[in-house]
């Protein structure tokens, strides 16, 4: 199994949108083979900081998740303009 973080920090105004693009983002993992289960958490610190905490079977089934064209089609991260930054993924193996 692995755990795959993915951290995202949003343009202030921006989390609304964001949240409900996860919402969709979350179905689609869903459909996907090796998914088991993924959580959006809000930093209460910083209220445009958000991480996706997301298990896999594999390193080999997220990447396919993350090049698929269910993602692309519903996560847009660029054209929706809400993030500050690239995302920063990391993944933990056991």
């Amino acid at each position: 199994m692995v755990t795959i973080g993915m951290n995202y920090k949003m343009i202030p105004g921006k989390e609304k949108v964001f949240e409900d693009v996860f919402t969709s983002v979350l179905k689609v993992m869903e459909e996907m083979e090796g998914h088991d289960e993924s959580f959006l958490y809000k930093d209460v610190n910083d209220p445009q900081s958000y991480l996706i905490v997301s298990a896999w079977n594999s390193k080999d089934a997220f990447d396919v998740f993350m090049g698929s064209q269910k993602i692309k089609d519903v996560a847009n991260w660029g054209k929706e303009n809400i993030l500050q930054g690239r995302p920063k993924h990391t993944a933990n193996t056991s």
